[in-house]
């Protein structure tokens, strides 16, 4: 059985985003690149909660790391789901172009493989909202780190939004693109908070 991209050693997972292959692909690489924020995110949480002197967030920052955890880990299981995900996609470009069924099966197949990239965006949203948090109102000493965080998850979001614009080109009112739109504007919301220079962004 293959292990699970996760938990391969980072060079060995690296070479298999480099390999001729078409998975792992963007998809699961957006997906990691939301997990590491989250990471990051639940780092500065905890280094906030290790300080008496920010006693007066460590209830939220005990929220936020539990939050960040979960998000975490739902990211890395949408890079597995992703790895699988488009494998109908290319068995349908596979058919003969004069196969009956190949335009519809290529159709349905492109609108399945548009819900992983879809979940990761909106997770991403949510990591970058806990990482601009913490990066406001944490550990001044790791607003470096949470910053990272909530960069690294709205290019996620965005990284992941286009593939599932690639997917529903051809689907223009497809009601997924509405909660899409919804993640990269909350993930870009949470981006130029995080950026902002924190005297401003706490009043």
């Amino acid at each position: 059985m293959t292990s699970a991209f996760v938990d391969r050693a980072l060079s060995e997972l690296l070479d298999d985003v480099a390999a001729q292959s078409p998975s792992p692909g963007g998809g699961g690489c957006a997906a990691w690149a939301c997990a590491m924020g989250a990471g990051l995110a639940e780092m500065a949480a905890s280094f906030t909660l290790a300080r008496p002197r920010y006693a007066d967030v460590h209830e939220r920052m005990a929220a936020i790391r539990v939050q960040a955890g979960e998000l975490r880990s739902r990211a890395c299981e949408l890079a597995e789901h992703d790895s699988e995900g488009y494998a109908p996609v290319l068995a349908a470009l596979q058919l003969p172009p004069e196969h009956p069924e190949r335009a519809q099966r290529l159709a349905d197949a492109l609108s399945a493989a548009a819900e992983t990239p879809l979940a990761a965006a909106e997770v991403a949203a949510a990591v970058a909202e806990l990482a601009a948090e913490v990066a406001r109102t944490g550990n001044t000493h790791l607003t470096g780190d949470a910053v990272t965080g909530a960069l690294l998850a709205e290019a996620a979001c965005r990284a992941a939004s286009r593939l599932v614009e690639i997917n529903l080109a051809d689907r223009a009112g497809d009601p997924r693109l509405e909660r899409l739109a919804e993640a990269v504007r909350r993930a870009g919301a949470a981006r130029d908070e995080a950026l902002r220079p924190r005297d401003e962004s706490s009043g």
